[in-house]
């Protein structure tokens, strides 16, 4: 089973109905299920070698070949696969295997939202995977932070999950303090890579009335500055993103740049915003 797991995920792009013939074999995704769960027992205590690491992430490529299938995506969902996911989406340690195994499975999650399949987001929405991606990106890897990054980006770009993350003023307070740690640790550490969606989420997040008057005075300093120039200039595109989020907030701020916070905890900063912007009883309410 371990020489095909290896010679199927090596060949996993260059046989185009793959996934079909995967989902449709007697016992084949079972095989790859059993592979995911009998690893386990070594998340808690962490003591996954990289044999069984580099194992159990052949089998994840593959269902990432089902999971970004238009004939097999919804059957995915329907048998809730990505649940069985989770467990290693929860590890927090910080060597090679289980680095590697946390990234392989968030290319699974990422291979369904790449697709702007509504019904991959409603799903998502029924399980805990904003908690997970927001964990992930305040202490994962670069690499691992970019596509969790991603994967909230790719949530947000959806009406019914932009709706559901303001929708209460936890969830909004949650995402705006890691988007903002996400900002300090990329002021220090310059990537491109991962600046790109940490700026999407913004200004996708800026197409939220609410969220746009918080967002107003808890936008990093960093956003508003020359901080990120130089990648800018590497990147024309995150240049046009940024410039379209200020053009977004300055009107609603009036003065965008005159009003900045002082210095305080990120999420201290955006409860006070949210409270400012939106009194009484408003989307954010704690109560809501």
């Amino acid at each position: 089973r371990e020489s095909a797991l290896l010679e199927l995920s090596r060949k996993r792009d260059s046989i185009p109905d793959l996934a079909p013939l995967l989902w449709n074999s007697f016992g084949t995704v079972a095989a790859l299920l059993q592979e995911i769960v009998q690893i386990y027992p070594c998340i808690h205590p962490p003591v996954l070698s990289a044999h069984q690491s580099n194992r159990v992430c052949h089998a994840l490529a593959l269902l990432q070949c089902v999971a970004s299938h238009p004939e097999t995506r919804a059957r995915f969902l329907q048998a809730s696969i990505p649940l069985y996911l989770y467990p290693f989406l929860h590890t927090s340690s910080r060597t090679r295997p289980f680095e590697y195994l946390r990234l392989t499975s968030l290319g699974v999650i990422g291979a369904l939202v790449k697709a702007d399949d509504r019904e991959v987001i409603t799903f998502l929405l029924h399980t805990e995977i904003i908690p997970l991606c927001l964990r992930i990106m305040e202490t994962g890897s670069e690499l691992s932070k970019t596509v969790a990054t991603f994967i909230l980006q790719k949530i947000l770009l959806d009406e019914t999950g932009l709706a559901y993350i303001c929708q209460t003023y936890e969830r909004f307070a949650h995402v705006g303090a890691i988007l903002n740690k996400m900002v300090q640790f990329l002021s220090r550490e310059m990537s491109a890579r991962l600046l790109k969606p940490v700026v999407r989420c913004y200004t996708r997040l800026a197409d939220n009335p609410r969220a746009r008057q918080a967002l107003v005075t808890t936008l990093p300093e960093a956003l508003r500055d020359d901080t990120f120039q130089e990648v800018m200039q590497q990147d024309s595109s995150i240049r046009a993103w940024l410039q379209q989020l200020r053009n977004t907030l300055d009107p609603a701020g009036s003065q965008l740049q005159q009003q900045q916070q002082p210095n305080a905890s990120a999420a201290a900063a955006v409860a006070a915003a949210v409270n400012n912007a939106l009194p009484g009883s408003g989307l954010y309410s704690a109560s809501s």
